[in-house]
């Protein structure tokens, strides 16, 4: 995917382009994502990752309504929840709760499962409601999250047998301190774009020798060398903030790249989420 500003685009298997960098909102309290949303969408974001679960869908749609940019140029998603996960049913009616909390935008770009909770009836029944979603126009791209190699391969093996639906994303904590080869590789090899959460690891390597001596080589910040890693490594990084200087901050990661040596001396083998891991989580 070519890198050269916050509007620049990766191709799904669906044919729509989604933004390389997108602005996420975890945690992000309702009463200010408004604000934050519009201040990003005004930096030059175009991508914007919610999720029913955060409680906040209905303020990121107002925002992206409310900030007199052409809908089609904005790509937002949205998630069908952990306690929505148990049946075809009650996907169903998450997934028309996130519709209508966005209903001023049309349609949702890109609808993922959350987590492979639910138990496999459960998870291939979500799978269902979104292929129904996609069909009649209210979704245009379908994926997971969180989702380990079995629970990929359990979804693959169903599309394959006419469940019907294409994995466009999956999306994961990923970071230097949790590169899931093994999944990111997966998904690569069936044309899926991975997105990568928590891409600044919450702000806990913030001191790390090598990340501190690649932003004094480069003149960033540790949060731009990280986000410029995920973005070298293929991935479509989410960071979040509600602080207006790190918002503008972190979209400032196409005038360098790093050379190939540096994201390989940042690159790791560890395996250490700063979030939840079901994709590891064997009882699931």
């Amino acid at each position: 995917m070519a890198l050269s500003s916050l509007s620049s685009t990766a191709k799904l298997v669906t044919g729509y382009e989604i933004p390389v960098v997108g602005f996420g909102v975890y945690q992000t309290p309702a009463d200010v994502t408004e604000k934050t949303t519009l201040k990003a969408l005004e930096v030059g974001y175009r991508h914007v990752d919610s999720a029913k679960y955060y409680q906040n869908e209905a303020e990121c749609a107002n925002a992206i309504h409310k900030s007199g940019i052409d809908r089609s140029k904005i790509f937002y998603t949205s998630k069908i929840p952990v306690p929505a996960l148990g049946t075809y049913e009650s996907a169903t009616k998450a997934l028309e709760e996130s519709l209508a909390a966005a209903s001023n935008l049309g349609y949702i770009d890109l609808m993922l499962i959350h987590a492979p909770y639910g138990g496999k009836e459960g998870r291939l029944g979500a799978w269902k409601a979104l292929v129904e979603a996609q069909n009649a126009g209210k979704v245009r791209s379908i994926g997971v999250s969180n989702y380990g190699i079995r629970h990929l391969e359990e979804l693959e093996n169903y599309i394959k047998n006419g469940g019907g639906g294409q994995i466009a994303v999956g999306q994961y904590e990923l970071h230097p301190w949790c590169g899931r080869i093994d999944i990111t590789e997966w998904l690569k090899r069936r044309g899926a774009v991975v997105q990568a959460y928590s891409p600044l690891v919450q702000a806990t390597r913030m001191n790390d020798p090598t990340l501190l001596g690649l932003a004094k080589k480069y003149n960033k910040t540790a949060a731009q060398v990280l986000l410029r890693w995920s973005l070298q490594k293929g991935f479509v990084p989410l960071p979040k903030s509600v602080t207006e200087s790190r918002i503008v901050e972190n979209g400032q990661v196409f005038d360098f790249e790093l050379s190939k040596e540096d994201v390989d001396s940042l690159t790791t083998d560890v395996h250490a989420p700063v979030c939840w891991d079901p994709a590891n989580n064997s009882k699931l």
